[in-house]
């Protein structure tokens, strides 16, 4: 039976049709409403731009010293504060801090936008049974959908540069923040939130009291992992037009500068280390407070 051999398909020619036919009505929305969705994101263009001259314009001893300080009161480590003024002495030693102090300030905006649009979400979540059964397949989606597939419509809806890249990279980066909320939000013990009822604590102060900061460590958790796959997205959105170390590993990939490469993948490296290391240690000490707080 040679029909087995080959699995029943719509055929090419049904095929080609629906893609054009799908492909023709996305740039028809695009060409209609691209330019008020570009300036519906202006706001948000004008606060990266702010945050980047602010860091890549500063005297470099007062950017490093910020750093360290935020580092410093994060952790209440001297090795993860040494750690850091170290990495990016290096980095300025090698001539990437620019570069550094623009991704920096990509990661900074991407993780600010994904926690005010996330946070909200997975706090709804928590609350209500059947928006999580709505929203967790969606995530589900978004964290299994390769990375590569978020700049196409994202390039086609806003074009090249920053701000589409900054969406895409929120779009990519967003899953986890959404779901920790959820998850700490859920495992906080109902005998806590019992006694609020008892107290006569409202829905809000239950909420603002108790459930979101004993939820804390699990939220930083999710910060965590949103700063991570948003420094990894970064450098794929440099595809696109976003400044930053991922240009020059671009660059490095399409003319086989491996030095070039290698310098600024361990820069790259670096800044995720840190990153990683002050957000788990302040985790590790919210933790640690509300064990103490809580008996």
């Amino acid at each position: 039976m040679p029909w087995l051999n080959e699995f029943p398909s719509l055929g090419s020619e049904t095929l080609s049709a629906m893609r054009r036919s799908i492909d023709g009505s996305f740039r028809n929305f695009t060409r209609e409403y691209g330019e008020p969705l570009e300036r519906l994101f202006d706001p948000l263009r004008d606060f990266l731009l702010f945050s980047e001259r602010l860091l890549t314009q500063s005297p470099w001893p007062a950017v490093v010293g910020v750093i360290a300080l935020i580092a410093w009161l994060a952790s209440r480590s001297w090795k993860i504060v040494v750690g850091t003024v170290v990495t990016l002495l290096l980095i300025g030693f090698f001539g990437m801090w620019d570069d550094t102090m623009k991704t920096i300030s990509m990661i900074f905006v991407c993780t600010l936008v994904a926690l005010v649009v996330g946070l909200p979400i997975g706090i709804a979540m928590s609350r209500w049974d059947r928006l999580q059964k709505l929203i967790s397949p969606t995530l589900d989606v978004m964290q299994t959908m390769p990375s590569f597939v978020y700049l196409i419509p994202v390039v086609m809806l806003l074009g090249i540069g920053r701000v589409p890249g900054l969406i895409a990279v929120v779009i990519y980066a967003i899953p986890p923040v959404i779901r920790f909320t959820n998850l700490g939000i859920r495992l906080v013990n109902k005998d806590l939130l019992e006694a609020a009822d008892a107290f006569g604590a409202s829905t809000w102060q239950k909420m603002s009291k108790v459930q979101l900061p004993l939820a804390l460590p699990t939220i930083m958790a999710g910060v965590n992992q949103t700063i991570m796959l948003s420094l990894a997205m970064v450098v794929i959105a440099s595809m696109i037009g976003v400044q930053g170390l991922g240009q020059p590993v671009l660059r490095a990939i399409s003319n086989q500068y491996f030095t070039l490469g290698v310098l600024n993948g361990l820069a790259i490296v670096g800044i995720a280390i840190i990153f990683d290391r002050v957000s788990q240690a302040y985790g590790k000490r919210l933790q640690r407070h509300l064990e103490v707080v809580h008996g």
